[in-house]
């Protein structure tokens, strides 16, 4: 069986790697690895694809950015002559990205069943985009593999039927798993930034609703500005939310919080060394929700929801929102803490949510 796995961002990459090698020990199946170019750059897409040990792409779209429609569209169109020209048995998808949802619709058109990995995370939030591609994804997906248990529910209520759901981990936790070692073992990172373990902090920022808008942007700007007062706050800036910070005239007061440390992206060795070293890590991003409960970091998501609840009942998360005070507030209740509440990983994120993955794809080769 010919299974396409299709990466297209910088979070999909820490997922299909251990899915990749899990496959690949497999006689019955060929993996076979189309990157969309969704992420283009060398830090934001090849630089992973190093790290990570995944050979080069088999086959790479060279779609860029656009805008969610027109990009969405490129994807369709180009995966389209893809299987024009390579018969495929099924594809698998990872996460919530553009180039999930669009290769997933142009498969299932095609007749080819669709493997959604982390399948089933809802947020109920259809201001976000993420969503849609989520629940749209699930939908036409023939096999759904489940991180956690909320995710198998929240399909049951979607009429899913129960034998296409399956509970299998979290992949990206296999990855952090297998390199977590490494990374820690990059002790000049922290010299070479004038960082002390446990006394700095993390941000990330990269969802439109938190840096398209100068209203949404500047309110966390306002609670960075008080929150770096009492410790220094390491940015690796997104591409895209540089841009935006110079179009909504935020650059300048961004680059003036003194204690607010702006930094090119990080690979991801080196961003899960700064992780797990923090005092605490601010975001918007998903999967750092996810790292943040592995590595038993405190993490302040900066939005309303998270489509990651596991995080918060069974991991270090809290969700804030974007609110200043309420930013404030729970970055000095961590920093009030003497000690980092102990939290044990949620059930079977236990690095061998692959192996498990390709188990029951074997058994559907069959």
């Amino acid at each position: 069986m010919r299974v396409v796995l299709i990466a297209g961002a910088r979070p999909n990459f820490v997922k299909i790697a251990p899915l990749r090698d899990a496959l690949e020990t497999r006689a019955s199946v060929e993996p076979v690895i189309v990157h969309t170019g969704q992420h283009y750059d060398d830090i934001m897409s090849a630089a992973f694809f190093r790290e990570l040990s995944i050979p080069a792409a088999d086959f790479n779209l060279g779609v860029g950015s656009a805008s969610h429609a027109i990009q969405t569209a490129k994807i369709m169109q180009s995966f389209d002559r893809f299987l024009d020209d390579h018969p495929t048995d099924l594809v698998a998808v990872v996460g919530d990205v553009n180039s999930t949802v669009a290769c997933s619709l142009t498969a299932v058109k095609r007749r080819i069943p669709v493997a959604h990995v982390e399948a089933g995370l809802r947020s109920f939030d259809w201001s976000m985009p993420e969503e849609i591609n989520r629940v749209v994804t699930d939908a036409v997906s023939s096999l759904l593999f489940t991180p956690s248990r909320d995710a198998d529910e929240n399909l049951l209520k979607e009429g899913r039927p129960r034998e296409a759901i399956h509970f299998v981990g979290n992949v990206m936790v296999d990855t952090l798993l297998k390199f977590r070692e490494r990374a820690l073992a990059n002790e000049e990172l922290l010299f070479n930034l004038n960082l002390t373990p446990r006394e700095y902090a993390v941000l990330t920022l990269h969802r439109p609703a938190n840096v398209d808008e100068r209203g949404a942007f500047e309110g966390i700007l306002g609670a960075l500005e008080e929150t770096a007062e009492e410790l220094p706050i390491v940015y690796p800036m997104h591409p895209r939310s540089v841009k935006t910070l110079e179009a909504v005239g935020l650059g300048d007061r961004a680059r003036s919080i003194e204690g607010l440390r702006l930094t090119p992206p990080m690979g991801y060795l080196d961003f899960i060394m700064l992780e797990a070293n923090a005092r605490m890590v601010m975001t918007d991003s998903g999967g750092v929700q996810e790292e943040t409960t592995v590595l038993g970091v405190p993490c302040l998501t900066l939005r309303p929801n998270t489509e990651r609840p596991v995080t918060v009942t069974e991991g270090t998360n809290r969700v804030v929102g974007t609110d200043r005070e309420a930013i404030v507030s729970a970055a000095r209740e961590v920093l009030a803490r003497e000690e980092t509440p102990s939290a044990e990983a949620p059930e079977l994120w236990d690095g061998r949510a692959a192996e498990r993955i390709a188990r029951i794809l074997e058994e559907f080769a069959a």
